[in-house]
């Protein structure tokens, strides 16, 4: 194997498929990454990184979660702003109480799907 990241899924998983392979009396060698588990030094390494990319793993956890509370106390909603804003809505029931164009020619104007315009058309009727 040349990295070990292709692997596994995460360090966890990465550990547990080792530890597998080693009762098993079979060894993992990443070639590029100098990584021997046949050795107790190779051991070793193996397992102080994969300690180090948790550690990693979980300050980008922390300083996401920080960041997103940071945003939520200025006021800030997560997700992108929605298409279909009251007026684009008063508009699409306008033209579908007109009767001059279909579901999918609504949406077609707006650039949104056919279930959008159903959708709002369901709430705001």
């Amino acid at each position: 194997m040349t990295k070990l990241d292709r692997l596994g899924r995460s360090v966890k998983n990465l550990k547990e498929i080792s530890d597998q392979l080693q009762e098993r009396g079979i060894g993992l060698k990443a070639l590029s990454q100098g990584i021997d588990t046949t050795t107790p030094g190779g051991r070793l390494f193996f397992h102080m990184l994969a300690a180090i990319a948790e550690f990693e793993h979980d300050l980008i956890v922390e300083r996401t979660q920080d960041g997103l509370a940071a945003a939520r106390a200025r006021g800030r909603k997560g997700g992108r702003r929605p298409k279909m804003t009251d007026n684009r809505i008063k508009q699409a029931r306008a033209m579908y109480d007109a009767g001059g164009h279909t579901v999918q020619e609504i949406a077609d104007t707006f650039g949104v799907g056919r279930a959008t315009i159903y959708r709002h058309l369901e709430r705001h009727a």
